[in-house]
């Protein structure tokens, strides 16, 4: 063979050589890699090795992936999150996508959560921080105290709705952000719906848990929340049952559902006991959602003063201006009740 052959050939060699070379990294690099889509969440303290185990389920290759991921120095420069993994993604997208820790925001909601110890839970169902971090900003005193709550009125500040936030959010910024969103939704047109009713909003929001828990009928609530208001406005004590199983599972700690109120649970000593005090009680007795904030608002306009459980459309009410009429109202609920064997 002579010299211009072999040159040629090993020059051709070369190039094959080259050619694998260049696959073998553009591969690497580029070839799609994930086979799945879905949300990839990586811990606030994760290390690559956190990473490279959530990640190993979307991925077909994992070398590879870590080939470009030391390249791309992406182990020291961890961002944590919710990274939505779409299908077909190359390792460079994927790790330019952690890298960059352009994360999927959440919807998180709640809405019947009638203590800050339900509101932790289900919280902590949505983000990354656990129940317990949750509780303790949700009671810490000293940002109640600066923000005008407390223990007993702390549960207002958390307007039921859908928010959207992403998964990693500590704790103490949940709590600032709805701080944040409590203050938008009492805006100068709440505030003076809320002044034109003699309550400020920490006010309407205790009448509002009450006229929520005293009916699910979302259309009959601005008639008794009038109903209250017309107790309020007369200085009557407002005499609602809601309260007093409030008072009961406060007192006693009883968790069974009370489906019927007793006359010697009237006499229960508690300052959440509308039949023993006159006023508001000393905050709500759950988490009111807007619609009953708002009843309390845009009240219907009428002259009752009496209320009682309407036997014939279970869920609302029937409603009287006098004593006399409520008390035939009430005897036929209690023979019904007794009809029903509901004792309790």
């Amino acid at each position: 063979m002579n010299k211009k052959k072999l040159i040629a050939l090993l020059s051709l060699l070369l190039l094959i050589i080259a050619s694998f070379l260049v696959y073998g990294f553009y591969s690497k690099i580029y070839k799609p890699n994930t086979v799945k889509e879905g949300y990839l969440y990586i811990a606030t303290t994760a290390d690559y090795k956190e990473v490279q185990n959530v990640l190993r389920p979307f991925v077909k290759r994992v070398k590879p992936l870590n080939w470009v991921a030391q390249k791309k120095n992406y182990p020291s420069k961890i961002k944590p999150g919710r990274y939505f993994i779409k299908k077909g993604m190359n390792n460079n997208d994927l790790i330019n996508l952690l890298r960059s820790g352009k994360q999927d925001p959440l919807k998180l909601s709640f809405n019947n959560q009638d203590t800050l110890e339900k509101l932790a839970g289900r919280i902590a169902e949505q983000i990354e921080a656990d129940s317990l971090s949750i509780l303790t900003e949700l009671k810490e005193p000293n940002f109640l105290a600066k923000n005008n709550f407390s223990s007993q009125t702390a549960i207002a500040m958390y307007i039921p709705n859908s928010y959207e936030f992403y998964w990693n959010t500590s704790a103490s910024k949940f709590k600032q952000r709805m701080l944040t969103e409590y203050r938008r939704f009492w805006n100068s047109k709440r505030k003076e719906k809320a002044k034109k009713q003699g309550l400020s909003p920490l006010e309407v929001s205790t009448l509002a848990a009450i006229v929520q828990k005293e009916t699910a009928a979302v259309v009959e609530r601005p008639e008794v929340a009038q109903l209250y208001l017309n107790r309020l406005n007369n200085n009557w004590p407002l005499q609602a049952d809601p309260t007093v199983i409030f008072s009961i599972k406060e007192l006693k700690g009883q968790k069974t559902v009370i489906k019927r109120v007793l006359l010697k649970d009237l006499q229960i000593d508690s300052p959440y006991n509308t039949y023993k005090t006159t006023g508001l009680p000393p905050g709500p007795i759950g988490m009111p959602d807007i619609s009953s904030i708002d009843a309390v608002l845009n009240p219907s306009k009428h002259d009752y003063f009496y209320m009682c459980a309407n036997i014939n459309t279970p869920g609302k009410h029937v409603f009287a201006k006098t004593l006399s009429q409520h008390n035939r109202n009430a005897a036929k609920y209690q023979q019904w009740l007794n009809k029903q064997g509901v004792h309790r």
